[in-house]
């Protein structure tokens, strides 16, 4: 009579283990599968983010600007008279321009390019009117192409075809140039 309780306390130990065994086996089941929805959910507004393309940028540049890690170093450029493309060639712009870099080592890799990134302000705002410059449009338009044109020397400003972009498909790479905005000091249009 001795051997049977001994085999009842024996059965009563491996049941409480194999509860303890599933109870495990769940619990590590909910953390990977919790771990798994959120690596897709993550994932998922990783790529609606890059999706979202030039729409997706623009914010993601402002919060860029509104919270930078170092504050921004300022390059001003010298002031630049320059005859409009206006008929009769009588009218000229005299633009104070600043170029915001992100910080004092591109300050000075940009130095290195400034009479190449200067050349080429100068032939933009020569190929302008007085009356698009008089536009506030005409003036952002102009920054833009001043900011495409000073990445020019680091391998940006490239424009592609919205078709051909589109063809493509391939993965969007952002690439951090060194010139981040175009500031205008003075702006004069006689």
């Amino acid at each position: 009579m001795s051997a049977k309780p001994e085999a009842a306390d024996a059965a009563k130990p491996p049941a409480k283990s194999k509860k303890m065994l599933i109870i495990i086996i769940v619990a590590v089941l909910v953390l990977v599968l919790g771990g798994g929805g959120a690596f897709f959910f993550i994932s998922k507004q990783r790529a609606a983010a890059e999706d979202g393309g030039e729409e997706a940028a623009a914010p993601a540049k402002a919060a860029a600007h509104a919270a930078p890690k170092t504050p921004p170093v300022y390059l001003p450029l010298d002031p630049m008279v320059v005859n409009l493309s206006d008929p009769g060639g009588e009218r000229v712009a005299q633009v104070g321009i600043t170029l915001e870099v992100t910080d004092a080592h591109a300050s000075d890799t940009v130095k290195a390019y400034l009479p190449t990134i200067r050349s080429s302000v100068l032939m933009l705002i020569s190929q302008r009117t007085a009356e698009e410059l008089l536009k506030s449009e005409g003036k952002e338009k102009l920054a833009e192409d001043i900011l495409r044109a000073a990445s020019i020397p680091f391998g940006g400003g490239e424009e592609e075809d919205e078709s051909a972009a589109k063809k493509k498909k391939k993965k969007v790479v952002h690439v951090e140039y060194p010139v981040t905005n175009v500031l205008f000091s003075s702006f004069i249009v006689q």
